[in-house]
């Protein structure tokens, strides 16, 4: 976990804390200045703990309380958000018996990290949340380890309540890595295509694509969008960013693709970055990737140009550069938006 933090307000919290500093040295542990040992490896605050522990929350990826339940309960509880915002928070007791996931169980990463401190101090983890209880499928960890993204998460809720009451659900996915689950649960099933799915007698389901879908399906469903899409871009120097953009979501709207699941902006090497690339990758929190030229000429692009040829030094940007560093296959042609800008999309295969 990137931040962790240990709260300690006993003498046993305080011995408990630098027993888990040892396991994980980068962990910080905070405890009252009068519990002061002299250990220099302990942040000893004076302030009270009702302030101090809220101040953790707040800065934390993930808080370690070493004390009761019902204290850490009340106390943070006013401060509560969301569990796309909250931190991990743990709470260890007083003799180290158990280990206990209070918050954030699955996006934080609380479950899984009560288990790794149970496993260590040789402690009972304690974890309520429903999917993991009942040994199913978390609908929203389906892909976390892969970079996934949830498409509209108002869904998951809905969608976990049907897959831990056992009732049936139907899986459609055709794109993205197939190991996302080792074993599926027996309520469970994969259709080859949205009509089967559809056709199920599924009350729910969970859909895996980087396509658009336009259906009443997507109510009962959660769709995950892989990182799959690299967008070829051909421009000139002084392309804007709101051309390209237009263009990208132009293409993505005509072939009904998800931007959720853009890997990359790729385009040729020039002299000098286009600056309206460099600012839509930055609006849109997606990397920009140059391709030299020499190595565009090497690929094999379904519209080649002799103009770009005479400009560029290659017959193909757009394609070309989607099709080099997705190292998969076209999936839309060059799309012409002129006076000034080229876009080629290309799907990485798994």
């Amino acid at each position: 976990m990137e931040k962790t933090s240990l709260l300690a307000i006993t003498k046993n919290g305080v011995k408990i804390g630098e027993k888990l500093k040892k396991l994980f040295p980068d962990w910080k542990i905070f405890a009252p200045s009068k519990l002061s040992n002299g250990n220099n490896g302990i942040i000893w605050y004076s302030e009270p703990t009702s302030e101090k522990i809220i101040e953790l929350f707040k800065s934390s990826n993930a808080l370690i309380c070493l004390f009761s339940l019902g204290a850490v309960i009340r106390l943070i509880a006013p401060h509560l958000k969301d569990k796309k915002t909250d931190p991990a928070v743990i709470v260890i007791d007083d003799k180290m018996n158990f280990v206990i996931s209070v918050l954030s169980g699955h996006i934080g990463g609380a479950n899984e990290l009560t288990e790794e401190i149970a496993e260590k101090l040789g402690a009972i983890s304690v974890i309520t949340t429903a999917a993991d209880v009942n040994k199913t499928i978390a609908v929203d960890l389906v892909g976390r380890e892969f970079n996934w993204k949830i498409d509209d998460d108002s869904t998951v809720t809905k969608i976990s309540a049907h897959m831990v009451n056992e009732e049936p659900i139907g899986v459609f996915q055709d794109i993205g890595e197939k190991n996302w689950y080792k074993k599926l649960p027996k309520n469970v099933m994969i259709y080859e295509n949205i009509e089967d799915l559809k056709k199920s007698n599924s009350k729910a389901y969970l859909i895996i694509s980087d396509k658009i879908i336009d259906d009443d399906i997507i109510k009962e469903s959660v769709i995950y969008r892989p990182p799959s899409l690299v967008i070829g871009i051909g421009l000139h120097w002084d392309t804007s960013k709101e051309t390209i953009r237009e263009g990208v979501e132009t293409c993505l709207e005509k072939f009904k693709l998800s931007s959720k699941s853009i890997v990359k902006l790729v385009s040729i090497k020039k002299p000098q970055d286009v600056q309206g690339l460099i600012d839509l990758g930055k609006e849109m929190g997606i990397p920009v990737e140059y391709v030299d030229r020499e190595d565009l000429a090497e690929i094999s692009a379904p519209n080649p140009s002799e103009t770009v040829k005479a400009f560029e030094g290659t017959a193909s940007v757009s394609e070309a550069a989607a099709i080099k560093v997705s190292g998969g296959e076209l999936i839309v042609e060059k799309q012409k938006f002129p006076p000034n800008l080229t876009i080629a999309i290309a799907r990485i295969m798994n």
